[in-house]
């Protein structure tokens, strides 16, 4: 009894845990937009968007309910979704859109657009 209870203990551990989207660093994200090879969504607002982005990134709220064609054909793909920084959980709107999609390697950017300037990396706008 006690080894079922730990097993169901277990696996609703893991399926907690395979809810969350992994993170990713700046330097692994510069890596991907470099070699294009990730689509970056911001999820800050089109008033920030404009302001300033990572470099290739996409404007979810102007996407909307368009995300599925800014998105690659390759369901396995790099997608990676972030917002305003470490403490902003804005981003699950668009990791969660992009896994409803098929989405199968999508991350986010805990770091967001705050520590992405406070890295010293450039934006695009």
């Amino acid at each position: 009894m006690k080894k079922l209870l730990a097993l169901a203990l277990s696996l609703v551990a893991a399926s907690a845990m395979a809810a969350e989207f992994p993170d990713i660093s700046i330097a692994d994200l510069k890596v991907a937009i470099a070699e294009k090879k990730v689509t970056v969504i911001d999820v800050n607002g089109s008033d920030s968007f404009a302001a300033g982005h990572v470099p290739s990134a996409i404007d979810f709220e102007a996407k909307g309910a368009e995300l599925a064609a800014a998105l690659p054909a390759d369901k396995g793909a790099l997608v990676v979704a972030y917002c305003g920084g470490p403490g902003c959980n804005a981003y699950k709107s668009a990791a969660k859109k992009a896994a409803e999609l098929g989405y199968t390697n999508v991350k986010h950017l805990a770091a967001g657009i705050s520590g992405w300037k406070s890295a010293g990396e450039a934006t695009e706008k």
